[in-house]
């Protein structure tokens, strides 16, 4: 921990479903007014450990704190302490955007008085102002995507929880809510909790990234401090034959740290990649192998992520946006 006080405490937090444990004892801490990232492939336990936090489904273990305010004994308090922008578009599409809000302030007790002037203050902030009194269903995807994060901003929130804030949209608007989570965090000192299958997104935005698989946290870092802990530089070559096996001779070579053969490609890491990958091709000439493809990339949030878990979010992504784009189809079909 750092000087910064952290609003979210999470200590051996479990949730268990029959034999099924979908979080195992998660601990971690969220400091105030920082963008904190919460990765992790599908099912790995994200959106069951914000539901907790969030008081939507209760724990089988641990504790967690919001603000000072413990989930299970302080559940209505904590409620109102943070807001949620859900992944789906929950606005009702026969209602305008300002009904909309009015609807969310309902909800939470406020009083209209005081509701009106902060939905059209919130309306401004996301440059909806001038579609205040059309209905939803005449919105785009960006315009719902603002909306719902104006709805979640009403009740005034410290922590404000972003599930993949950008899921189905084209890159302009996708960068157009990277400036309002931005503004939301050096303009008014909010925290925000984010998810994400964009790892760019993740990159760009987040002070920190806590990644989470089969329900443990297997790593917390800054982003940097992510892509520094793969170890370097990362040489993929790809050689026709199969045989023999070259690992031994490849990380003989002066600054290779690490070598992994995977069929006919060989994983290597060095220090400095360009020196590595003239010396790593004239070591598999010298074998009689012939390079069917040699690529270098500096170390990327993606390639720390398929280092931690063994996986990459990019196949995940364009299920999740298939699945996205059907349920959106789906909720217009039924109108």
């Amino acid at each position: 921990m750092t000087s910064q006080q952290a609003i979210v405490r999470v200590e051996g937090l479990t949730k268990s479903f029959g034999q099924l444990k979908a979080v195992d004892g998660v601990s971690f801490e969220v400091r105030e007014g920082e963008i904190f990232g919460f990765l992790g492939p599908n099912g790995a336990g994200k959106t069951t450990t914000i539901n907790m936090l969030t008081t939507l489904l209760s724990s089988s273990g641990g504790s967690a704190t919001i603000d000072g305010l413990d989930i299970h004994k302080h559940a209505t308090e904590v409620r109102r302490t943070v807001g949620v922008v859900p992944q789906e578009y929950t606005a009702d599409e026969d209602l305008t955007g300002l009904q909309n809000i009015l609807l969310c302030a309902d909800l939470y007790g406020i009083p209209r008085s005081n509701s009106r002037p902060h939905a059209m203050e919130l309306l401004k902030l996301v440059e909806l102002q001038d579609a205040a009194d059309r209905k939803v269903s005449t919105y785009s995807g960006g315009m719902r995507r603002r909306l719902e994060l104006a709805c979640g901003l009403i009740n005034y929130p410290k922590l404000l929880f972003l599930d993949e804030p950008t899921l189905g949209l084209d890159v302009q608007t996708r960068t157009a809510v990277w400036n309002y989570i931005r503004m939301l965090k050096e303009e008014y000192r909010m925290t925000l909790f984010l998810t994400t299958h964009y790892l760019e997104e993740a990159d760009s935005l987040c002070d920190r990234i806590a990644i989470i698989d089969h329900g443990h946290i297997i790593r917390i870092g800054t982003p940097t401090e992510l892509k520094a802990s793969i170890g370097g530089d990362v040489i993929v070559v790809g050689v026709e034959e199969s045989g023999p096996d070259i690992s031994a001779d490849i990380l003989k070579i002066p600054l290779v740290k690490e070598v992994k053969k995977s069929d006919h490609e060989y994983r290597v890491k060095s220090e400095v990649g360009e020196e590595s990958s003239i010396q790593i091709i004239d070591l598999v000439r010298s074998k009689g192998l012939h390079v069917t493809k040699i690529s270098l990339t500096k170390p990327t949030l993606d390639e720390a992520y398929l280092e931690f878990t063994g996986r990459s979010l990019r196949e995940e992504e364009t299920n999740k946006m298939d699945m996205f784009k059907q349920r959106v189809t789906m909720m217009r079909a039924r109108r």
